[in-house]
């Protein structure tokens, strides 16, 4: 479970992307964080679970240029998930179908994710800062 509002903030090397982090209380006590980054401007989107000591366990990347090749040689879409198993840890990815938003959409993204993910998140997740444009001289 995730308590309380959710906000993205500049991303730490002032990139054009956005992000937030949250402890998730379980049950069992695990000692869980999820994080968001959010690149409007490259059209990426992603959200991932975290196991303090074990990494990445559960996540979801959305936009261009984001297809991963599986250890299988299977390739998979610009929407993919990663789910930790015994066997592969985070390599292996799937493409869900659960996931209907768009990436232009990371606050309706979120509640599809956290739904799926089995996350209860008692707040809300307040939506991205306007992305700022590059300009060109």
């Amino acid at each position: 479970m995730i308590e309380g509002d959710l906000a993205w903030r500049s991303d730490d090397d002032h990139s054009p992307a956005c992000e937030f982090a949250a402890d998730v209380r379980s049950e069992a006590g695990y000692p869980l964080r999820v994080r968001g980054s959010y690149n409007p401007l490259a059209r990426k989107l992603t959200y991932v679970l975290l196991h303090r000591s074990d990494g990445r366990i559960y996540a979801l990347d959305m936009g261009t240029r984001q297809r991963h090749h599986n250890p299988d040689c299977h390739w998979v879409g610009d929407k993919h998930k990663h789910r930790w198993t015994e066997g592969a840890g985070d390599k292996e990815a799937y493409e869900p179908q659960d996931i209907m938003a768009g990436v232009t959409d990371p606050v309706l993204v979120w509640t599809q994710f956290c739904a799926e993910a089995r996350i209860r998140h008692d707040g809300r997740l307040k939506a991205p800062p306007p992305g700022q444009e590059v300009l060109y001289a």
